[in-house]
């Protein structure tokens, strides 16, 4: 049981904060990235009124008086449109999806290490009924599907091993549907970013066509607006969804690599207790061989 122990000794602790730490890295980017913009938008802005109003008279004329400017996130929300909305709640689903995966996807749930060391103990000393109990009472992966295999023990140890590779695979496939999310949410995103690149483009060509004179810039500055801020919250949101899809997925993998090697050893102490005791014939002395230990029994 030596390799058991190993497997949990050569996980680094800091493994169990690295999700939290990218999350925190990926928000905080797109928060600072979002304020950027935010003040150069403004900036530009205050320039360009301080350039209207230093602006003299020409040929006795006032200047004209320019619209009041809009504020950039409201720019980005009116020019989003339909589309922009339909972004907003995927992305609502998608931090959602990647906060529940990462509270379920840990060595914790799968590999606990306080449940492992119990179970080998009892093992050691025989004490099947008890290990049984245990793996029956855990709620983690590896603990299911040992507590389903002891359970078939009494049927052969080959209709066990099958019992746990059944429950192993429903409940692998039950977390890769989950994690199947992300990768749904990476292909949906750049396609609604697309629908409102084609919508902002049909708008400025529409401008173009019912214009009778040269279009001025501000008159085509809407449909534009609309294709490059839907296909940017398009990319925004599709980027960490494929990252967290990758991520949490090689994570499940290498989680359920080892659960069947940790399972594997154990259930070889098992191997041979479905097997009836074969009579022997006494040794000399009176001391009769020993029998094989017997299946624990299932409730």
């Amino acid at each position: 049981m030596t390799q058991v122990k190993g497997i949990e000794m050569n996980q680094p602790v800091v493994r169990s904060h690295m999700w939290g730490l990218i999350l925190a890295v990926l928000v905080g980017w797109m928060t600072v990235g979002l304020s950027h913009s935010v003040s150069l938008a403004q900036d530009e802005e205050k320039g360009v009124m301080a350039e209207d109003n230093a602006k003299p008279a020409i040929d006795g004329k006032a200047p004209e008086a320019k619209k009041p400017q809009e504020s950039f996130l409201a720019w980005m929300i009116r020019a989003s449109g339909i589309f922009g909305f339909l972004i907003l709640l995927v992305s609502f689903a998608m931090v959602a999806i990647i906060m529940m995966v990462f509270l379920q996807l840990r060595r914790d749930n799968y590999l606990p290490t306080a449940f492992i060391e119990q179970f080998e103990q009892q093992l050691q000393a025989k004490d099947y009924q008890a290990a049984y109990e245990t793996a029956k009472a855990s709620d983690s992966f590896i603990g299911r599907i040992l507590a389903a295999g002891m359970g078939r023990l009494s049927r052969g140890y080959d209709e066990a091993v099958e019992q746990m590779q059944q429950v192993g695979e429903d409940e692998t496939m039950a977390m890769e549907h989950k994690i199947g999310y992300l990768a749904l949410i990476g292909s949906i995103a750049p396609m609604l970013g697309l629908l409102g690149t084609v919508q902002g483009m049909v708008l400025s060509f529409q401008v173009i066509a019912n214009s009778t004179t040269s279009p001025k810039p501000s008159e085509l500055a809407d449909g534009i607006a609309t294709a490059l801020f839907t296909t940017l919250e398009g990319l925004v949101v599709a980027i960490p969804a494929i990252l967290f899809y990758a991520l949490y997925k090689n994570r499940l993998a290498r989680f359920l690599m080892e659960c069947g090697f940790v399972a594997e050893n154990f259930m070889k102490n098992f191997q041979n207790a479905a097997k009836p005791a074969v009579a022997t014939p006494s040794r000399p002395g009176g001391a009769a061989a020993a029998s094989a230990p017997s299946a624990p029994r299932a409730e």
